[in-house]
């Protein structure tokens, strides 16, 4: 059969091995957080109880992760890069009864084929190790070498021999913030194991081991020790349990939204929709909490066999899972917050608990408070935005719309002229203040609007990319220094921002240990809350890279904008309002927001007179 497939000369034709390596190599190798994933799992399934991650320039010269496992033998060393090759699994029936990380024996060759590998191992027992390296699934050396307990495989030039694909890799930040949070899912579903991670000679995290409150407290910061809510419940079919976290410590951004599978992390959209659903009654709708549920249950009932980077996985009875998990995590913050329990259900394994979806609505967002038939009134967490102006319908009528809607005299066919509201408009500036929201100025010709938030953030947003062009930002200095500790990944994105936040005026000093001090800030920047702002900075950062093609100063002066220019909403002054006007038209573009929306519009005369005819 193999002879007359060599002589068939039709189109179809067989791969050489190299090829098709690369080809099964791109499946699982797309970044370099797909290496530490990989190399973590079988550090993990080696027994190992210290792990240490070493990166450089995010991934694309070095990875190398380092274990005290159980090590390998010379005849295992060979074999392990082998496709499909691996101690895991060993017949058909072993796919449905996976407990560890690794089984398919795809990851070191996917890994050597593109790249350049040194493995270093020694068992327990033997009294010498060997070092085994491979280029592009090619072998340059193999020999023994006096080496310590354990494993170490060092990745180097990751696609080296694949320069299309190295060339379609992300920022050293955007590609060591995935590398960040693969390390963080390995660091919370294993606890009991100390993890070092160390970035381009910098020390990022050294975990020992521990309580998973303590691991999440030394990754998250220390701010999250008092506002972890900790989920445990149980049944015949499945266990669940973590910790989910106080709504008031929700983030703008997502990233900190972990589940795992008899500790294997793995993502499941459904799941995810309906814990974020569940803090929608507490926090607004672009925040994201973080949480960590662990889900212990029969490997028979779930297939990780479905993706292929083992990120999804699949449940024998998935509507019970989700029912679960509504129930728990909607106890755990209702325990919290001392909400009542209304209605009873039943859990997968037949365990009774409170059915907290029909028990009981939060109501609108106006809402402040729950009522029980009966009882008190129970306040909501402080957490909820509700309105605390008047309360009593004809007030909000009046204010809504001047008195106008409360006037008998005021309804259609019948209008009185000394009912209708008149503006407070004052004719020696010429311009007035509408909802707070808009600025309306009259010209020879019409009148034009303003929108106050979009002409400020155009106005930033220009003097921002001036500063950056000039030799002497202008700065103001505090007068107290601020100490900020950053998330890991905020930090390595602040290092890798740090030249440009510079010449925009911010004057920071990086310390050590994911912190920097502020010491001063942008002259046009109102001072107060600067770790809120640099955090809201770094996480528009990320969110405009992902939607837009800017150089780095451009999404560094919009995301400063974004955050600095003045809300929709906000009261000025006449003094305010004329210096609005003043900077706008001084701008390059003051007709268009960064984003190219129109912060002016204009409404000439004849269509005002078109309406009243």
């Amino acid at each position: 059969m193999n002879k007359e497939i060599e002589k068939h000369n039709g189109l179809i034709k067989e791969l050489s091995p190299e090829l098709s390596n690369k080809i099964a190599a791109g499946e699982v190798i797309q970044r370099p957080s797909s290496v530490v994933k990989e190399l973590l799992d079988n550090a993990i399934d080696s027994g190992a109880d210290h792990i240490r991650v070493i990166i450089q320039n995010a991934g694309r010269t070095l990875i190398q992760v380092i274990d005290n496992g159980c090590g390998m033998s010379k005849e295992d060393i060979p074999l392990c890069f082998l496709r499909h090759a691996t101690s895991k699994i060993h017949e058909v029936n072993d796919l449905f009864n996976i407990q560890t990380m690794g089984f398919r024996g795809e990851a070191m060759a996917s890994i050597s084929a593109v790249s350049q590998v040194t493995l270093k191992t020694k068992k327990f027992e033997d009294e010498m190790g060997y070092e085994y390296e491979v280029w592009g699934n090619k072998v340059k050396n193999f020999e023994p070498a006096a080496v310590d307990n354990g494993t170490s495989v060092a990745v180097r030039n990751l696609f080296y021999n694949v320069p299309a694909r190295r060339a379609f890799l992300k920022t050293d930040a955007t590609e060591f913030r995935h590398i960040l949070i693969t390390f963080q899912q390995a660091a919370l579903a294993n606890a009991d194991i100390s993890f070092e991670l160390i970035a381009d000679t910098d020390s990022v995290y050294n975990l020992p081991a521990g309580p998973l409150d303590q691991r999440i407290v030394e990754i998250f910061g220390k701010s999250y020790r008092a506002s972890l809510i900790p989920v445990e419940e149980k049944t015949s079919y499945v266990n669940v349990w973590g910790y989910v976290i106080d709504p008031k410590m929700a983030k703008k951004n997502r990233g900190e939204q972990f589940l795992f599978v008899n500790n294997r992390p793995f993502y499941h959209r459904y799941i995810l929709h309906i814990i974020l659903n569940i803090y929608r009654q507490w926090i607004q709708p672009n925040e994201y909490p973080f949480f960590a549920l662990f889900y212990d249950i029969n490997p028979q009932e779930v297939d990780v066999n479905v993706h292929p980077s083992k990120l999804e996985v699949k449940f024998g009875d998935e509507r019970s899972v989700t029912a679960f998990t509504r129930s728990i995590v909607k106890k755990a913050l209702n325990e919290r917050f001392n909400v009542p329990v209304i209605g009873r259900g039943e859990s997968p394994g037949g365990k009774s608990y409170g059915d907290f979806e029909s028990g009981f609505s939060f109501g609108k967002s106006g809402d402040t408070s729950i009522n029980r038939s009966g009882g008190d009134s129970i306040q909501f967490p402080s957490r909820i935005n509700f309105d605390k102006r008047r309360g009593n319908r004809e007030s909000l009528t009046d204010e809504l719309y001047g008195g106008f809607g409360g006037n008998p005299q005021g309804i259609p066919g019948k209008y009185n002229t000394g009912s209708i509201p008149q503006p407070e408009y004052d004719k020696g500036r010429g311009f007035w203040q509408l909802h707070d929201r808009y600025i309306i100025s009259q010209t020879l010709t019409g009148l034009f609007i303003i929108d106050q938030h979009s002409a400020h953030k155009r106005i930033i947003y220009e003097k921002a990319l001036q500063a950056t062009e000039s030799a002497l930002p202008s700065t103001q200095q505090l007068l107290f220094p601020q100490t900020i500790e950053f998330s890991a990944s905020d930090f390595s994105l602040l290092k890798e921002l740090h030249p440009i936040i510079q010449k925009m005026g911010f004057n920071i000093q990086l310390l050590s240990g994911n912190t920097a001090m502020v010491l001063g800030v942008p002259a046009d920047i109102k001072m107060g809350d600067e770790r809120h702002l640099l955090e809201s900075i770094l996480q528009q950062y990320q969110d405009l890279s992902s939607q837009l093609k800017l150089k780095d100063r451009e999404k560094v002066a919009l995301a400063m904008a974004n955050k600095a220019s003045i809300p929709r909403g906000k009261k000025l002054n006449d003094m305010e309002m004329e210096r609005l006007i003043d900077q706008l038209f001084s701008c390059k573009e003051p007709y268009l927001d960064p984003l190219e929306k129109p912060t002016i519009v204009y409404i000439p005369l004849d269509e005002i007179e078109s309406r009243f005819r």
